[in-house]
């Protein structure tokens, strides 16, 4: 319980202390610039810093290699939407068109959206 506190006391320390520092920020450039080229600065340096974090969190995701065949329908597709754009726009609306015009198929599509994913097999 304790470590859940100090988790807490650090994340709003560093949010209290981005706040500031997104004051401080429009205070200077408001100095020079008008009010709408503060905000638009502090703006900026928000989306940069979450640019920042967002690398840092996600530069060592890799995806899991599928087992078996390299070429499986998916790595086909983004192979295919790869060298003829054009062509898998055509497809994804030709296959949009289908399921919204057609109430089984939008069913069965949203049924297999949110579905539960099976549990993984147990390793006895």
């Amino acid at each position: 319980m304790g470590l859940i506190a100090a988790i807490a006391a650090i994340a709003a320390a560093a949010v209290v202390c981005v706040i500031a520092l997104a004051f401080a920020e429009y205070a200077a450039v408001r100095e020079y610039l008008d009010a709408a080229w503060g905000a638009a600065a502090v703006a900026a340096t928000v989306a940069v810093m979450a640019l920042i974090l967002a690398f840092l969190v996600t530069r060592k995701a890799r995806p899991k290699p599928v087992k078996g065949d390299d070429q499986n329908l998916t790595a086909k597709l983004i192979d295919l939407a790869r060298e003829r754009p054009l062509v898998a726009l055509a497809a994804v609306g030709a296959a949009a068109a289908v399921v919204v015009r057609n109430p089984r198929v939008l069913t069965a599509v949203l049924a297999a959206a949110f579905a539960p994913r099976p549990a993984p097999p147990s390793k006895k």
